[in-house]
């Protein structure tokens, strides 16, 4: 059987590739550094933001509003803080910002906290994704559960408690729109798509490949649906491998490959430079990697089986990273890997339900999960660990005792911090 050709035809050429994609990186490092000193230099500015997401916060017996904005003319992410209520506030405002001195480099490249004074608050406006928020507001009398699917279907952010019991449970990826979202939805509209598209394919253009053809309008369905949710990191990477993929696929070209993994990273930095510092876009690229991982060692088992080895698999390799920042362990946790497995069919189903106006009919099962309690405990690795980790999995790609021994420092990881927590 002929082997697809590589990405790349030998080391030389992957190595100068990375050097020219590195120094455009550079360069548009370069030219976002010049617009932060300009940011800087400017007492005030006057912005439309929009409104991601606002909370109160009580200290002192005083409340004030914490929000986190962002600003497509500055093309920036901030938090601010105001006296208005958050019932008061809308999703769009006109606001005064005073750059402060203090702030570095890194801040503006990520989410700094930066005064303001609010100017306007606009009326929300009449728009379909408003409508569609209102549509699932109708479905369910639970404002927590709605607040869920909210989440899953627009990439609204979680409220306090859904936030805290999800980390709980484990299970904040699924939460969170990522390739994992992206591959069962193309999935689905592919499989649909392709039904009404091949007859008329082999009835009128039968020279066409309908593979192709209903792959690309997939995409293009796709591209809008992260643009509508306002593009999080983790879907624009995702998107980013699938056009690419489809491309090489096009092309006759391997894709499973650690090449190709770095070239779309690389090449994601390049055009939103400021994902270098998204902690999202981070954990979902690393997420890939171990499952880019485990098929390059585990790729000739039966497919079945490699869909259990992924999802038990990436569960246990991430659980040290996700300790260097997210300390909470708690018994629930183990339910992660058979939660994932089961969101697979859930996710489609719910926006079926969604669709036909019965979209509370997983309510009370998802309230009992909502509510589960469970031990938790704190811990956290120190980065020095994470280091070594992350030196110890790309090493193991190249040797396979150096993956056994990754596999069982995270197994006995695992373990250990179960232990503790039962």
């Amino acid at each position: 059987m002929l082997e697809k050709p590589k990405l790349f035809l030998n080391l030389k050429e992957f190595w100068l590739t990375m050097l020219v994609l590195s120094l455009l990186l550079l360069t548009r490092l370069f030219i976002l550094y010049g617009e932060y000193k300009e940011f800087k230099e400017k007492p005030f500015f006057y912005t439309d933001v929009q409104v991601v997401q606002a909370y109160e916060k009580w200290k002192d017996d005083e409340y004030y509003t914490i929000l986190k904005l962002y600003s497509a003319t500055l093309d920036i992410n901030f938090f601010s803080r105001t006296k208005i209520r958050a019932e008061d506030i809308s999703s769009q405002m006109r606001v005064k910002l005073f750059p402060h001195d203090d702030m570095k480099f890194s801040d503006y490249l990520g989410t700094s906290f930066v005064f303001s004074k609010i100017n306007e608050i606009y009326e929300p406006k009449e728009d379909m994704k408003n409508e569609l928020f209102e549509a699932v507001d109708r479905q369910h009398d639970n404002v927590m559960i709605a607040n869920f699917y909210k989440a899953i279907f627009f990439a609204i952010p979680l409220e306090k408690d859904l936030r805290t019991q999800v980390a709980t449970l484990g299970v904040s990826h699924l939460i969170a729109l990522s390739g994992f979202h992206l591959a069962i939805l193309s999935a689905l509209l592919f499989f649909l798509l392709r039904l009404f598209y091949r007859p008329m394919q082999q009835k009128f253009f039968p020279y066409r490949f309908d593979l192709l053809d209903v792959g690309f309008i997939v995409l293009v369905v796709l591209a809008w649906y992260v643009w509508f949710v306002d593009a999080p990191p983790s879907l624009i990477r995702s998107y980013m491998m699938m056009v690419m993929g489809w491309t090489l696929l096009v092309l006759g070209v391997e894709l499973l490959s650690f090449s190709f993994l770095v070239t779309v990273i690389l090449l994601l930095l390049i055009i939103f430079p400021k994902l270098l510092l998204s902690l999202a876009f981070w954990f979902s690229v690393i997420g890939v990697f171990y499952i880019f991982l485990l098929l390059h060692y585990f790729s000739h088992i039966n497919k079945y089986l490699m869909t259990l080895l992924i999802s038990f698999g990436l569960f246990v390799l991430m659980l040290p990273i996700v300790h260097v920042v997210f300390p909470m362990t708690s018994s629930l946790q183990l339910y992660s890997p058979l939660l994932s497995l089961g969101f697979t069919f859930f996710y489609p189903l719910s926006i079926l339900c969604h669709l036909l106006g019965v979209g509370g009919i997983f309510d009370s099962y998802l309230q009992e999960l909502f509510t589960l309690s469970a031990q938790t405990v704190a811990f956290q690795l120190e980065k020095s660990y994470l280091f070594l980790y992350l030196i110890l999995s790309l090493l193991s790609i190249y040797l396979r005792w150096l993956f056994y021994l990754l596999l069982f420092i995270a197994l006995i990881f695992a373990l250990w911090l179960f232990i503790l927590v039962l």
